[in-house]
């Protein structure tokens, strides 16, 4: 990235900018509270490592627009080190999955993202939406007919205010509204107060207080790897999303080494790991956030919320914050989808729906889009499978076997089933002319069929072979009869 690229993504319409910010962190203020009591941590942990990253990877990050922080994918990771061995093993832990993620961009792993199918990334995406959403009925449950008034007032402004105008984005108006509501006239509702204690300070420098021996890194290692391959998951799949949303290319490699960057200062600061947040990023997009100066705006007024306006910030009733999260959550979940399943392939439908089951059920994304790239991955090798053709031509004297297709391990059996190894002829021609042979289970087939007629006396004879496609077998073949 050039120099005037980097300044033109700091200085893209300002006013919209640092405004969608704004909103992005009073999205984030309820996710992030949640989500340390996942952890087994205080909120000023989670509040302070979502200020830390949105302000690091605002300036290290390669995808602009996008919203990070401490993000439940991989809360859920550390709360069992943390419940185990304690916060500041969390802290190593962090440091350490930060350096991991700087390594995997240095090396370009990031392209290991193109095996994630369109329909595991849809999955991923309604996955989520649906998280998001179910995360705020406990805020609907057990309360008063008042919240839910407030509630239903704030989704009215959201989505009719802009209808006037959208000079100020809608769910700041809302926040701002039922505010003063609930001042002026008191009522029985849960505020931001409730979540927990809110910090009133500036996070300060620290070092995880944790014996530095092999025993701590032989426990902390794998909790590390697991936050750091999480948190590049949900990254990279989140700035996909703005990809889409925006019609422009970020930098993968880049948002790879600046979430390192970010979870090591997050470390430093005693802070939880964190990663793109889709749903504030879907909200930030929606109000015009397409730069860096809006991820910046999200953490720096975080910051400002949690120590110049402590108490105002304590006031804000938890219905605003729902309705801003459902509309979050219908703005996140990809509606088309339910049209495509049945006008798309089954087993692709299949898959997406999958992927939702198993990250809803789980509550880990990383889980889901495993399951869902395995099955992708398996779907994919049985319709290859399906298009591997084998033509049989019995003569007197010679058998004919042309090839047509791809071999590899799910399909290698049935070129071995084609061949009869009980034919009368006196030689037997294997024409993959065709065909392509992909690993070394095709090519031990090949030769196993070849080995089991010379061994009838038979003469074999394979044709059509070309070194761009087949070279794997003369690599693997010390057979003449499998040489060009």
């Amino acid at each position: 990235m050039n120099l005037s690229t980097y300044r033109a993504q700091w200085a893209f319409s300002p006013l919209r900018e640092v405004l969608a910010g704004m909103v992005g962190t009073f999205a984030l203020i309820p996710e992030v509270i949640a989500f340390s009591y996942i952890a087994g941590v205080s909120p000023a942990v989670s509040l302070y490592a979502s200020f830390v990253i949105s302000v690091a990877i605002a300036i290290t990050g390669g995808r602009p627009g996008m919203i990070s922080g401490a993000a439940g994918s991989v809360a859920l990771v550390a709360a069992a080190l943390v419940h185990h061995h304690g916060i500041q093993y969390m802290f190593l832990a962090t440091l350490i999955a930060g350096a991991m993620q700087i390594v995997f961009g240095l090396l370009r792993l990031h392209v290991l993202m193109r095996f994630v199918s369109k329909e595991v990334q849809t999955g991923f995406v309604n996955a989520l939406a649906i998280m998001i959403f179910s995360a705020q009925v406990p805020q609907m449950l057990h309360v008063t007919w008042h919240t839910y008034a407030l509630i239903a007032l704030g989704l009215a402004i959201i989505y009719l205010l802009p209808r006037l105008t959208t000079a100020i984005p809608s769910p700041l108006i809302c926040i701002v509204v039922l505010t003063l509501i609930t001042i002026w006239h008191p009522m029985p509702v849960h505020t931001v107060a409730d979540l927990g204690a809110l910090p009133n300070g500036l996070p300060s420098l620290i070092f995880p207080h944790v014996p530095f021996t092999l025993e701590t890194f032989e426990i902390v290692m794998p909790y590390a790897l697991a936050m750091a391959a999480v948190g590049l998951l949900e990254s990279l799949m989140t700035a996909g999303v703005v990809d889409d949303h925006t019609d422009t290319h970020g930098e993968p490699r880049m948002e790879c080494t600046g979430l390192g960057i970010s979870n090591i200062a997050v470390g430093l600061f005693g802070g939880i790991a964190g990663c793109g947040m889709i749903g504030q990023t879907v909200g930030n997009l929606r109000y015009g956030g397409r730069g860096r100066l809006s991820t910046f705006t999200a953490g720096a007024f975080l910051l400002a919320l949690m120590v110049l306006l402590h108490d105002y910030v304590a006031k804000v009733p938890m219905a605003a914050l729902v309705a801003i999260m459902i509309m979050v959550s219908v703005s996140t979940f990809a509606w088309g989808s339910l049209r495509d399943v049945m006008r798309h392939p089954k087993l692709s439908s299949l898959v997406m729906i999958v992927t939702v089951i198993v990250t809803v059920t789980t509550h880990d994304l990383a889980a889901g889009v495993a399951v869902g790239v395995l099955l992708s991955g398996v779907f994919f090798a049985w319709r290859a499978m399906g298009m591997l053709r084998i033509e049989t031509h019995k003569g007197e004297e010679v058998d004919v076997y042309t090839v047509h297709g791809q071999v590899f391990f799910a399909s290698a059996d049935m070129l071995y089933d084609a061949v009869d190894f009980q034919t009368k002829a006196k030689s037997v021609e294997i024409n993959v002319a065709d065909a392509t042979f992909w690993d070394i289970t095709s090519v031990d087939i090949l030769e196993k069929i070849v080995g089991k007629l010379q061994g009838r006396s038979i003469d074999v004879r394979v044709e059509g072979l070309h070194s761009r496609r087949h070279g794997l077998i003369a690599e693997q073949s010390d057979e003449p009869l499998l040489s060009m």
